[in-house]
């Protein structure tokens, strides 16, 4: 057969490219070049080099039939199951799954009559038509998976062109809302991919454009003009995550040692993958501003072998993420050791909870993995009631000395020295006083909390130096400087009137949180009063100073699993790199301009932001508005963080994300990614629950999705602006009406008079905090079937325990005998149906029967039988999967059980009716009922 070359038509060229093994093909009188083989006439031939399409196999080779009379399920022993011995008795036939998702009652009749019968491949609906997916709800791990409403040869295409030819747009594929229900598998999936013209980056690195786990934009392709992205609706914004924690098997980022640093001498822009080297390699071009820059000498030199050095070996043109050893001209001061110190709530309350005793035990235990390689750590402890105890600790020695302040009103410093002290050189008398501590307050009866005076003392000993301050909190602070009043009144919760329990209550907070910014000072709480402690104004405090939150209402150190998980994360926070002094800067190419920014930080002029000690695993929500046409093929935004390491060295991490422009609203829809969108959104919406009311929040974020949904229907659909039956969305934003819905109904913006002030404010702690990995399952949480479950899930596989499929968030799915695992990132629910079986029971949870369980906090105990292990495996697996400290509580729940504990554990299944909150059906149908009537939006 004749090679592609002599195929081509009149004035087209071809070369082999070594790199993707094909031919690339060339239009010489333009010079533009494509993959795909130029067409000479309706019988064009077709490359015989192209790689041939076959459908895609199925998504696990073995696949499981759960037809009935064959599930494996504790009611009965199915066909090529093991057990025989989990049969319930009078339950002669399993009951068939429905295969309908919704809220019974909601959906039309004969709705989904269709799909039953014949679902579309890779959909999901009842369990006999599950594949099996390994890993499937870990984020960013990616199960094979097809678009429901895409051909074959649809399918094919869009596989031909992943990775090949840049300049070919993204397929649209639209789906119909009201007949595609949810399907959680798909929020893991990777974002659509980012298609860069050829030849965009220096190299072809693999890893030239940023993971989406550090940067990830609401959109893969940007708009050309602001009004093609106001066509669109979609906000434009980046989520980003500097500092996340490495998973076992990920690549730590690489380190630029030799202190050559080339920035744009115009915008400052570090060098990347993205500029152009001209004038035969001597001067690069800035991808931001084109200015043209020379190339520092010793950029092409080896140093550490101080020979000539490989320029397309720099980590800085083959990686998007890259940290700089800074050298000495970065710096305003030496860099600064990690300082610590922990200002400990020693009142009546803290010592009865045994928060004091897990709080001391716990520091002690991790004085080793507190960072400390350069020997440079400084610790203090400050101990606080109604008064103030400082405690100084003379190096060598293994004694200390309690010095006690009355004087909350005017605080000082009861001695110039050892009061923070070197934690190598203090370590015998800082090991004897946290053994101590909690015997000397043990008959402490003093009701009373000087938190603020204590802050300020604290501030006293790290001002010169900075660092962190870990406050640990047992009630509300009531003496000095910030003292709160108990503001907690039921009969505002729900009105107007709530959002003003969000805001601070004392000025005090943010003016001393924006003091402790100036000063590198960051604060991490650790609150865990049983009545109200006023979380909105305490949280002001990590809030403006890049800290984090931790929130334990009605901690009791007697309750085991209170004591475990608070020592755990307490350890982890402990025991984290935290970046010192930094400052992040976002820069964006000519056209775009960074416009707000939400997260931890404090804005210190308008565009850079302060932060005094980021912690690992912090996420930040960035927007970004279009000022000026997009001239270029590609825009790039890049991120800096400029920070002194824990371990005493000056380092800027880089963080480089280059996205196609495109003037077509189709590929600005089929570009967008669901889950920055949401991220983004639940930052925007905590805000303006504050800055307005919690109503307009709401009303603000259903309006967003609305506009998405009209501007979709009126540009890309037949309907046009008329009245439509369908619900139309881009199969890459399917998702986006589910997690809209959960964000509506989480707990940090959810239409309620029952939800407490300070678990309201913990919760939008956590959503303007979260990375996108943590808060997608805290909005969407995740929902299996264990006693069912495929007789793999629960083992270990090469990349970890498999977990069982992901079901839709609804009710529907619970069975009476069933054993069910609900969790959202903070909890786990073990839910339990009341006709559960006695060998269930007995296996899991080592009791005779349903009856003698007992719901609420626990801890599974680990038995000798398969099943009891791979449950536990599953717990432990849903602890450990996603970056952060967190531990959650496992609860059980029992079907007919405490009433509180069901409705909370039920309000994790999102797509079903609670309260005054709609169902998924319900929501869709007010869409589609706004879209319709809505044509002047």
């Amino acid at each position: 057969m004749a090679s592609p070359a002599q195929q081509l038509p009149p004035g087209w060229d071809s070369q082999w490219d070594a790199a993707n093994q094909r031919h690339l093909f060339i239009e010489t009188a333009t010079g533009r070049t494509q993959w795909e083989l130029p067409m000479q006439g309706p019988s064009a031939p077709i490359d015989a080099h192209a790689p041939s399409i076959s459908p895609a196999p199925a998504a696990h080779g073995k696949r499981r039939q759960y037809a009935a009379g064959q599930t494996q399920a504790y009611y009965g022993a199915g066909e090529g199951f093991a057990d025989p011995g989990y049969s319930a008795p009078g339950l002669q036939q399993p009951p068939q799954p429905t295969g309908q998702l919704f809220t019974p009652g909601l959906a039309t009749d004969h709705q989904f009559a269709q799909q039953q019968q014949q679902p579309p491949q890779g959909q999901y609906f009842a369990p006999q038509q599950e594949p099996q997916y390994i890993n499937a709800p870990g984020f960013g791990q990616e199960p094979v998976y097809h678009p429901p409403s895409a051909p074959v040869n649809a399918l094919a295409d869009q596989f031909s062109q992943m990775g090949m030819a840049g300049q070919k747009p993204l397929q649209l594929y639209t789906t119909n809302l009201l007949t595609s229900p949810p399907d959680p598998r798909e929020l893991a999936q990777s974002p659509p991919e980012i298609r860069l013209p050829p030849n965009s980056a220096v190299t072809n690195s693999p890893f030239a454009n940023a993971d989406p786990s550090y940067q990830r934009s609401t959109l893969n392709a940007v708009p050309t003009t602001s009004s093609l992205l106001n066509k669109a609706k979609i906000p434009l914004g980046l989520v980003i995550t500097p500092y996340r924690t490495l998973k076992e098997g990920e690549q730590p980022v690489p380190v630029v040692t030799d202190t050559v640093i080339a920035r744009c001498r115009r915008c400052r822009t570090y060098i990347n993958p993205y500029v152009q080297f001209i004038d035969g390699g001597n001067r690069w071009r800035c991808c931001m501003c084109n200015m043209s820059n020379e190339v520092p000498q010793l950029f092409d030199w080896d140093q550490l072998r101080n020979q000539p050095g490989d320029r397309w070996g720099r980590d800085e043109l083959n990686h998007s993420v890259v940290e700089f050893v800074a050298p000495t001209e970065y710096m305003v001061r030496p860099p600064q050791p990690a300082v610590y110190v922990f200002l400990i709530d020693v009142s009546h309350t803290a010592v009865q909870s045994g928060m004091l005793a897990t709080a001391t035990r716990t520091i002690l235990e991790n004085l080793d993995r507190i960072p400390n390689e350069d020997g440079r750590t400084k610790v203090a402890i400050v101990a606080y009631d109604v008064a103030l105890y400082f405690f100084s600790m003379p190096p060598g020695s293994s004694e200390s000395t309690m010095l006690v302040v009355s004087d909350v009103d005017d605080v000082f410093l009861p001695k110039p020295t050892d009061l923070l002290v070197n934690m190598a050189e203090s370590r015998a008398s800082l090991e004897a006083l946290l053994g101590r501590i909690n015997e000397m307050f043990q008959d402490n009866h003093t009701v009373g909390s000087a938190m603020g005076p204590a802050l300020q003392a604290g501030f006293k000993l790290m001002t010169p130096i900075g660092g962190k301050i870990i406050v640990l909190s047992s009630t509300l602070p009531s003496i000095g400087v910030g003292a709160l009043k108990n503001r907690e009144d039921p009969k505002i919760l729900g009105t107007s009137k709530e959002s003003g329990l969000l805001q601070a209550a004392s000025p005090f907070y943010k003016s001393f949180a924006i003091d402790c910014s100036r000063a590198q000072v960051s604060i991490d709480m650790f609150l865990f009063s049983a009545a109200y402690q006023d979380v909105a104004s305490l949280a002001c405090l990590p809030h403006y100073t890049s800290g984090q939150t931790y929130f334990y209402p009605a901690f009791n150190a007697a309750r085991s699993e209170d004591a475990i998980k608070f020592a755990h994360e307490f350890g982890e926070v402990l025991a984290m790199p935290i970046m010192l002094e930094a400052i992040m800067r976002i820069r964006a190419s000519k056209g775009l301009r960074v416009a707000s920014f939400h997260g931890n930080f404090f804005v210190r002029s308008t565009d850079l932001l302060a932060m005094p000690a980021v912690p690992t695993d912090q996420s930040y929500a960035i927007e970004v508005q279009i000022e000026d046409t997009l001239t270029a093929p590609f825009v790039v935004l890049q991120t800096a963080v400029l920070h002194t390491t824990c371990y005493g060295e000056r380092r800027i991490r880089v963080i480089t994300l280059a996205l196609p422009t495109t003037s077509s609203l189709s590929e600005v829809f089929a570009s967008a990614d669901q889950v920055a969108i949401a991220t983004l959104l639940a930052n925007k919406a905590v805000e303006r629950s504050l800055t307005h009311k919690l109503e307009d929040s709401r009303d603000a974020v259903f309006q967003k999705v609305v506009d998405i949904l009209t501007s979709y229907k009126s540009s890309m659909t037949a309907a046009g602006a008329g009245a439509s039956a369908q619900l139309a969305i881009s199969e890459n934003l399917k998702m986006l009406p589910v997690l809209i819905l959960g964000l509506l109904k989480n707990v940090g913006i959810r239409q309620s008079a029952q939800i407490p002030p300070d678990l309201r404010a913990y919760a939008q702690a956590l959503l303007t905090s979260l990375p996108s990995q943590t808060l997608i399952p805290y909005i969407h949480p995740n929902f299996y079937s264990l006693h069912n479950m495929p007789p793999e899930a629960g083992t270990v596989s090469e990349s970890g325990i498999i977990m069982p499929p992901l079901l839709p968030l609804t009710s529907e799915r619970l069975e009476r005998h069933g054993l069910f695992l609900i969790e959202d990132g903070q909890n786990i629910f073990l839910w339990v149906g009341r006709d559960a079986v006695p060998q269930l029971i007995m296996d899991v949870f080592n009791l005779p029967n349903y009856e003698v369980l007992r719901g609420g906090k626990t801890t599974l105990p680990i038995l000798d039988n398969p099943f009891s292990q791979r449950v536990n495996a599953i717990v432990q697996k849903t602890r450990e999967m996603r970056r952060g400290v967190y531990h959650p509580h496992l609860y059980i729940v029992k079907e007919d059980g405490e009433p509180p504990l069901r409705l909370w554990a039920l309000s994790c299944l999102i797509q079903d009716r609670a309260d005054v909150l709609p169902s998924y059906q319900q929501f869709i149908t007010q869409l589609k009922d706004k879209v319709n009537g809505s044509n002047n939006y």
